[in-house]
């Protein structure tokens, strides 16, 4: 099987400058350092003690933490970090590393996975979240290069995918040489695919990052001091409409609301603000640091890495991902900053952390906008309810603790 991906990964570098040239017009790629996909680098080579690939900004928010605690460790000279995305890229930059840099995550070729190596001398290679592959994995292992996953997360259907092909599957997992699963889970399925050394640490994202900037929000205070305002956050396509639609009915009630939108991905801004204006509602972005006007209905937050800023504002927020069929995005950012979470049924990229919400009365579940207007409308003369953020933080600095005793034993 991996003479057929082989084959795959091949056409996929034959193909290459098409497929950047179609991305890079789409705002999709770097049109300066997509070249560090195929392993043109500007930057000179270097030996890393640790290097941990991180595909989003998801991923790289969850594992900040981490990075944090290993630059104190003195063994430890260089951390590279990579992603696959533009917009992690630019969530990096406003990190203040002393000992940390980023590059992109390079094709999944054969020859292109044993330049990268071969360039950088990673010791140890740490994979977030969901992050399987097969030809990094192979040459790593030849390499004799410790390989962890690190807050591993798989669901059923993924799990499915794999097992299609059982005998690559093994050949593939058997090359991880410990795995730290976020969730049971993803324990069971890993056990299915015969990994061997599983370690269970906890889910990292209840530690998570409170903010990239500090949570400094005096100036977004004085912008809403005459609103009432909630959130809704990582919200997809067709998400907003409904929100939208909500926010008409909210505001019979309400005046001076304000729905303020925080979109997954950043370049849908146009479409979000023509989709709004259909339904008549105005829309004020967070980049034209315009005021507020008596007539503004959407404040849309167009840029990355100020969400906690707004979750320090309110004690409500819809988490998007979840009216879709998408399997939701993590609720523990805002439920850490003492928000009360309103989500859709489709939230089975995180089944133990809403049950967790559920359990302790921090969410509702529901796609009825009727349950979702009377919520709203009840939370927003409510407090932050400081116990609850007490609870998440707490298990938080347990899981971080736990998850970097394990990867201290694999740093020499």
């Amino acid at each position: 099987m991996y003479f057929f991906y082989a084959i795959l990964t091949n056409l996929a570098v034959i193909f290459f400058p098409l497929i950047f040239i179609y991305r890079i017009l789409k705002g999709k790629e770097d049109p300066i350092r997509f070249k560090e996909k195929i392993c043109i680098y500007s930057k000179k080579k270097t030996k890393n003690k640790i290097w941990i690939h991180a595909a989003s900004i998801g991923e790289l928010m969850s594992v900040i933490p981490i990075i944090k605690r290993l630059e104190k460790n003195k063994k430890i000279k260089s951390i590279i970090v990579t992603t696959t995305t533009t917009s992690s890229a630019k969530v990096f930059s406003k990190l203040r590393f002393k000992k940390t840099f980023h590059i992109y995550f390079p094709l999944d070729n054969n020859f292109l996975t044993k330049r990268f190596i071969n360039y950088w001398q990673p010791e140890t290679a740490i994979f977030v979240d969901s992050e399987i592959w097969p030809n990094m994995y192979k040459n790593l292992n030849l390499k004799k290069i410790p390989i962890i996953i690190l807050n591993a997360r798989m669901v059923k259907k993924t799990l499915e995918r794999w097992q299609i092909f059982p005998s690559f599957a093994k050949e593939v997992f058997s090359k991880i040489t410990m795995a730290l699963p976020s969730n049971l889970e993803t324990l069971k399925y890993l056990k299915q695919l015969n990994v061997k050394n599983i370690k269970i640490a906890g889910n990292l994202k209840y530690y998570g990052e409170k903010n990239i900037e500090g949570i400094n929000s005096d100036h977004l205070k004085d912008k809403f001091k005459n609103q009432k305002i909630w959130c809704a956050a990582s919200t997809h396509k067709n998400e907003e409409i409904f929100l939208g639609k909500l926010h008409k009915n909210l505001k019979k009630n309400n005046k001076q609301l304000i729905t303020i939108i925080i979109p997954r991905h950043t370049h849908r801004v146009p479409q979000i603000i023509n989709d709004m204006n259909k339904l008549g509602l105005k829309t004020t972005t967070h980049s034209s640091n315009l005021k507020i006007k008596n007539d503004t209905d959407i404040y849309l937050v167009d840029s990355y890495g100020v969400s906690s800023k707004f979750y320090n504002l309110t004690n409500i927020t819809f988490v998007g991902g979840s009216l879709i069929s998408h399997g939701g995005q993590n609720p523990l950012e805002p439920a850490r900053f003492g928000n009360f979470i309103i989500n859709g049924p489709n939230v089975s990229n995180f089944k133990e952390i809403y049950s967790f919400l559920i359990k302790h009365k921090m969410s509702l579940t529901t796609s009825s906008s009727l349950k979702i207007e009377k919520i709203i409308l009840k939370k927003l003369s409510h407090k932050k309810n400081k116990q609850n953020i007490k609870k998440i933080i707490k298990i938080g600095e347990q899981v971080l603790d736990k998850n970097l005793l394990y990867i201290n034993k694999y740093i020499i």
